[in-house]
């Protein structure tokens, strides 16, 4: 079946397509959408932050998920987040493929998903009631932006330059930006 041609599935149409699938493709009320390809500061990026934030939560109440999870926005909405993190006992279902509970999710931003990162999923993700902090880094320059829910309230703050430190409280930790974009040309 065509990419282009896939309009409308039902979600079980949709996870069987999704996990015969070559590629991963996120899930919105019926309607399938492909994921494009990354570059290799984005799997640079994602290692440094899967690295920096594993030794800091290495021993503790943590899981970390790589993009090869769902998560669930909704009974009918499927996203695939660069990662996730879970305080506690993971919510997943049977197949251990979908997510429920992430108190942590983040995206590395390119020109081409900036637009729909900082809009619909940023909305999407705000939406999932255990989701405390979301995290938007630039894959091209040191800045990260990070949304964080307090008492029901999101409040967005930024962090610019490799000297910068992203506080995260939600992970009783701190992240600089010169580890998340170590090995990056900025």
């Amino acid at each position: 079946m065509a990419i282009d041609s896939i309009r409308q599935m039902t979600v079980e149409e949709y996870f069987a397509f999704d996990e015969a699938s070559e590629y991963k493709n996120e899930y919105i009320d019926g309607e399938v959408y492909p994921m494009t390809g990354g570059t290799a500061y984005h799997a640079e990026i994602m290692f440094n932050v899967g690295f920096a934030l594993g030794l800091r939560l290495r021993g503790g109440d943590f899981h970390f998920y790589t993009s090869a999870i769902r998560n669930s926005v909704s009974p009918t909405r499927y996203l695939y987040p660069d990662f996730s993190i879970v305080r506690g006992e993971p919510e997943l279902d049977e197949g251990a493929m979908n997510l429920f509970n992430p108190i942590l999710v983040a995206e590395v931003i390119s020109p081409t998903t900036a637009g729909r990162d900082r809009g619909f999923k940023r909305e999407q993700y705000q939406s999932i009631a255990s989701l405390q902090v979301y995290l938007v880094i630039d894959q091209f320059k040191a800045h990260v932006e990070v949304d964080s829910r307090q008492d029901d309230i999101w409040q967005t703050q930024e962090f610019a330059g490799l000297n910068a430190i992203v506080p995260l409280p939600a992970l009783n930790c701190d992240l600089p930006l010169a580890e998340i974009h170590a090995g990056i040309e900025i």
